[in-house]
């Protein structure tokens, strides 16, 4: 059972233990000192150990810094072992971590868009599922699935990204139905262009192909005079928006984050909408005549 802490200046709230990957920087670092300032418990959990330790060091009652790479099995189960140890349960596992390349479909090296599904897909189902037995024996828990706008809406030179994405929308949509009527929630976040530095870390995949010069070889030539203005969102204010969402009574399963993610999702849906309505007879005339039950 989780060890029970009251949380500072709320007398009558529990402390949660949070489990953040990708807590190193930008949106999961953020979020993990926003927590840590209301009085919670977080395991930081990332690659890079540099930052984080200096963080857990500031808050060393309720703050604890692990390594892992949520690609490999030992460390998964390291880190949520290790969690479970030193605060006695995870209530909120939050899967943040996640890479990017870019490049079109064709140009991209299956190595890397291979090792973007193992991040940003595989990784996060593994994290949940080692953290789902706890939450179902204490009946409650929280996980929350960091998307992306492009989890909704893909784009040109982005679309391995955009996949992997869209399997983590699918699977979570999946979960929650089932875990929902045993107590447990489970919700997504798409954020839109947040200064998280993570236009310092993205890099282009394969050799540039001429015949895309204008979609994938346009983006190369932005990407060299990117800047941090060219992102509007601030990551502390997301943070503040998720520690909502989780604490709310009220359930909630799309979080999106960011005006640039609130145009592009509302213009994909608009579109999407407008085809769907469309195609209502075409839909129609491919069923058995005089077909009317389905299973689901």
């Amino acid at each position: 059972m989780s060890k029970t802490v009251v949380v500072t200046g709320h007398p009558n709230l529990k402390a949660r233990t949070w489990l953040i990957t990708g807590a190193s920087s930008g949106l999961g670092y953020a979020l993990a000192e926003f927590v840590l300032q209301r009085g919670d418990r977080v395991v930081l959990a990332a690659r890079s150990m540099n930052s984080m330790s200096g963080l857990a060091a500031r808050y060393s009652d309720r703050a604890l810094a692990v390594g892992l790479d949520v690609t490999q099995p030992q460390q998964r189960i390291a880190a949520v072992e290790q969690a479970q140890a030193h605060f006695g349960g995870i209530d909120v596992l939050v899967n943040n971590a996640g890479i990017d390349f870019l490049g079109a479909v064709e140009e991209q090296r299956e190595e890397d868009y291979r090792a973007q599904f193992e991040v940003n897909f595989f990784g996060a189902v593994a994290m949940l599922r080692l953290v789902l037995p706890g939450m179902r024996r204490r009946q409650s828990g929280t996980i929350v699935n960091i998307s992306s706008m492009e989890g909704i809406s893909s784009l040109s030179v982005n679309g391995y990204y955009s996949a992997s994405k869209f399997a983590l929308e699918g699977i979570t949509e999946a979960l929650w139905q089932e875990i929902e009527p045993i107590g447990l929630r489970a919700f997504l976040v798409e954020p839109g262009s947040f200064r998280t530095g993570i236009e310092q870390r993205t890099r282009f995949s394969g050799e540039p192909i001429e015949a895309y010069e204008a979609t994938s070889g346009a983006f190369r030539k932005v990407m060299t005079a990117v800047s941090p203005d060219m992102f509007p969102g601030d990551p502390v204010r997301a943070a503040a928006a998720i520690y909502q969402v989780v604490t709310s009574a009220s359930p909630r399963h799309w979080v999106v984050l960011g005006s640039d993610a609130q145009r592009r999702i509302g213009a994909k849906l608009d579109m999407r909408r407008a085809e769907f309505e469309a195609g209502a007879d075409t839909a129609g005339s491919t069923d058995y005549p005089g077909s009317t039950k389905a299973i689901l």
